[in-house]
């Protein structure tokens, strides 16, 4: 799924709505939005912060990306910013804001 460039954060699915995408893969409901988290330099931070993220109530999938710093996260509703920040301060990291 592709993040609108002004909030990077979209709502749906890439399958306009569909149950399954043209390629034959599932389509993932939900929105989806991209944090920048600094601080983050290898798998076991991203490890650390998935496992936080994840562990908040209706986040159904967490990617965390070190080189890049960018954390995309797939939730039934869009999440409240200073719980995404207690999850990333509790993993020992730093939320910078919306990527």
């Amino acid at each position: 799924m592709t993040a609108e460039t002004d909030t990077q954060t979209t709502t749906g699915s890439c399958c306009g709505g569909s149950s399954a995408c043209a390629d034959g893969t599932a389509a993932a409901a939900g929105v989806t939005t991209v944090y920048r988290v600094t601080g983050m330099t290898c798998g076991h931070c991203e490890g650390a912060v998935t496992a936080e993220v994840s562990a908040l109530p209706g986040v159904s999938s967490v990617k965390a990306v070190a080189a890049t710093g960018e954390v995309t996260v797939i939730s039934e509703a869009p999440l409240d910013l200073e719980a995404v920040r207690a999850a990333v301060d509790e993993a020992g990291y730093e939320l910078a804001g919306l990527a």
